[in-house]
């Protein structure tokens, strides 16, 4: 339907130019120049970062507040704007924003998007949208550099330099992970994803967490292999399973290999541009572009996409910073007291132990 094609078209070419524009802003203006840790964490640009996501919830809020292309009977602005800031700020900490998203609609009796399955889908094309471009702008120079030196190790068929190689150990620690995604993606999601399961989930690999942030930090992501790469991404698959979390166990993954802890977040995030590229891509063919887009779609699409965006590039800059001066400690207290809290709500007759 030619009206699907077109409302989808805006909100991707719209992301495009402000992944660019959140980037040239820091440059060019600002003077915060590419590579290094410094540059990240300079005062500079979390001032650039904090505006373009105050500004990204700002119109989702207004959008939500004004209804713009609001349907009530179907998912309402408001809680596309839940959905959205839970789906930026959990897809990049390491608490399972597959999860979250189950259990937040689970929670408050939120049953449209369970009932409705291709407006569920076509929905989740804009919340993963949205920190596509959160964790592409913020890490637009790594982006560049790493796209760079792969293709110049494709053209000489060699390896030459530190950053060719962390190229290709992002290209290895992607493929199993899609691979395996793609092959068992249907059978996950008709047999995985129930609350009683999430809660497992969230508290066993939450205790993984902890127990490789035990382990002693003795290299940066500069000193990972192809092989090292290959692991990752095979523990990255894991992350099908809601309540596992992807970044939580491929920053789990990195520590188990010795990785500090600001270097297997940032791992985490770059390894997370290809496999949502890739999925944003194949699903907003399959389920946008070539399928009827459902009635009621552009409000919560829209709304989704920049609350999402707004969250996670909060979440990237408070993740990052947080690491730098503490253990992921925090985060393994929340897995385990929300695993107790979802199991109580079960045994207690409150929820349902399935959705």
């Amino acid at each position: 339907m030619l009206g699907a094609r077109q409302t989808y078209g805006q909100p991707t070419l719209w992301s495009s130019d402000l992944v660019h524009q959140i980037a040239q802003f820091a440059d060019d203006r600002l003077g915060v120049r590419p590579g290094g840790d410094g540059d990240y964490h300079a005062p500079v640009r979390h001032a650039v970062v904090y505006s373009s996501a105050g500004v990204a919830l700002t119109l989702a809020t207004l959008l939500t507040l004004f209804g713009v292309g609001d349907d009530p009977e179907k998912l309402a602005n408001w809680q596309a704007l839940i959905l959205g800031i839970v789906q930026g700020a959990t897809e990049l900490l390491p608490i399972s924003s597959s999860g979250h998203l189950i259990l937040v609609p689970w929670l408050f009796g939120w049953d449209y998007l369970e009932a409705n399955d291709a407006f569920n889908q076509t929905f989740d094309v804009s919340l993963h949208l949205g920190t596509l471009v959160a964790v592409g702008a913020y890490f637009w120079h790594d982006l560049k550099g790493l796209v760079a030196a792969w293709l110049g190790s494709v053209r000489r068929r060699s390896i030459s330099t530190t950053e060719e190689r962390m190229a290709w150990v992002v290209v290895a620690a992607t493929i199993p992970a899609g691979v395996i995604g793609f092959l068992l993606e249907d059978f996950i999601a008709e047999h995985l994803g129930e609350p009683w399961q999430i809660a497992i989930f969230l508290a066993g690999f939450g205790l993984l967490l902890g127990w490789a942030d035990r382990r002693p930090m003795t290299r940066s992501m500069d000193d990972l292999t192809l092989k090292q790469g290959v692991a990752v991404g095979f523990a990255q698959s894991l992350a099908l399973m809601p309540g596992v979390s992807r970044s939580g166990i491929t920053i789990t993954a990195g520590r188990f290999l010795g990785l500090d802890r600001d270097s297997a977040a940032r791992f985490s995030f770059l390894l997370l541009l290809p496999i949502t590229f890739a999925a944003v891509l194949f699903k907003g063919i399959t389920d946008v572009l070539l399928a009827d887009l459902p009635s009621g779609m552009v409000g919560p699409f829209v709304v989704g996409v920049l609350a999402s965006l707004g969250s996670g590039l909060l979440a990237i800059v408070g993740l990052l910073d947080y690491v730098r001066r503490h253990s992921y400690d925090a985060f393994v207290i929340y897995r385990l007291i929300a695993a107790a809290v979802i199991l109580l709500l079960i045994a207690t007759g409150v929820r349902a132990a399935t959705f």
